[in-house]
């Protein structure tokens, strides 16, 4: 079971990772600012999935040792804190201009 979560977690966290860089190089290199802010949500979101991702390999992969559930549970936080506020930014740029 720990194997197949493995090969399910590991290319989740992978795969946002890549987003991630792609959205924050994206980011720094436009020069409007809306279009930088669209890209900042969206890597905002591939990093709160990818803290997910991290904070689930915490919890499930591990041996049940207190520390790695108490940084499972912080990861886990930051992760949805992180989704949630970057689809908030992304549901307020891409709405049209008034």
């Amino acid at each position: 079971m720990d194997q197949l979560l493995q090969w399910l977690f590991m290319p989740g966290i992978l795969i946002s990772l890549v987003f991630s860089a792609i959205f924050s190089f994206k980011s720094r290199r436009s020069t409007d600012a809306r279009t930088r802010a669209v890209f900042s949500a969206r890597m905002n979101i591939s990093m709160g999935v990818m803290l997910l991702f991290i904070a689930l390999v915490q919890l499930f992969l591990s041996g049940g040792s207190t520390l790695r559930i108490v940084i499972g549970a912080i990861f886990l936080l930051l992760g949805v804190f992180n989704l949630f506020a970057g689809m908030r930014n992304l549901s307020l740029y891409r709405s049209p201009r008034s």
